[in-house]
């Protein structure tokens, strides 16, 4: 099973600022470039890579971008999915223009760390739409108890494409599936959101790090999206802070083993590159026929 990460954070601390790392004793003080990503994801099937952008400090979130776009093309990476602001007009054209020469294949805002209120305003839904008319993605970042947000914001916005990242962040740890559950299942119910397989194991207590704990809900994203609407994520290197990546990597084949080999080529990176409009066959990529 050939994967594209489409969920590779980098800490590039000679360059950027990442205060919310800071406080986490796996990540604190640490650098994680793209070389450590290729070393340890080496023979593992990690075909090529998105960045993902990295909540880096609020005045370094374009200089992120400016930087990665350089990194773009080593180490299999093949674009970005860089930070935008949509809460606010000013300058929001400009930087989706940059963005046009960054390599930016899609864009995210991270709304768990903001007021609940700010994908829910004119402002922030009508740059959603100013990003979709640019045939980008954009990519929700909720907690499990704001998927109510998030279908709001999926249904003001029906011609954007959307990535709910992280499988909407489920409380693993405290078994808190039925909630989560019936929320996924209303966003599923709207056919231009996707679904990210990744981060789950920094959801869960280490007991859980196994697939028997896990099957559940990923076989109810399973159920809800549908192998043509998910993607995978490798979420390195928060998934540190979990089973980390060379096992998340296992537990994914694991997870997906009784689905077939279309299905899960699906997943493991054909919806990548069509929803992420990425250049297939070159390289280490598979071609558009290949089923692994």
């Amino acid at each position: 099973m050939q994967l594209i990460d489409t969920h590779l954070h980098l800490i590039l601390r000679d360059h950027l600022r990442y205060a919310w790392a800071d406080a986490i004793p796996a990540l604190a003080g640490r650098s994680f470039s793209l070389a450590d990503h290729a070393a340890l994801t080496a023979g593992l099937g990690v075909a090529a890579a998105l960045f993902m952008e990295t909540g880096v400090d609020e005045a370094d979130w374009r200089a992120e971008a400016r930087l990665v776009a350089g990194l773009v093309g080593q180490g299999g990476l093949l674009g970005q999915i860089a930070s935008c602001r949509p809460e606010t007009d000013a300058g929001f054209d400009d930087w989706l223009d940059e963005c046009a020469g960054l390599q930016v294949c899609g864009l995210r805002r991270i709304l768990h760390v903001v007021d609940d209120g700010m994908s829910q305003t004119r402002t922030f839904r009508a740059n959603l739409r100013r990003i979709g008319a640019r045939g980008l993605p954009f990519e929700m970042c909720f907690l499990a108890r704001q998927l109510p947000l998030a279908e709001a914001l999926a249904r003001a916005c029906d011609d954007q494409p959307l990535v709910l990242d992280h499988c909407g962040v489920p409380d693993i740890a405290a078994g808190a599936f039925v909630p989560w559950a019936e929320a996924m299942q209303r966003l599923a119910a709207l056919p231009h959101v996707h679904v990210k397989l990744s981060g789950l194991t920094a959801y869960a207590r280490p007991d859980q790090h196994h697939t028997a704990a896990l099957a559940p809900w990923v076989a109810h994203v399973l159920h809800c999206f549908g192998p043509g609407r998910m993607l995978w994520g490798g979420d390195w290197p928060v998934v540190e802070t979990g089973a980390g990546l060379p096992r998340w990597i296992g537990l994914t084949r694991e997870l997906l083993a009784g689905l077939s080999d279309d299905e899960r080529a699906a997943i493991g990176w054909r919806n990548a590159l069509r929803l992420y409009r990425l250049p297939i066959g070159s390289g280490a990529l598979p071609g558009p026929d290949d089923k692994t």
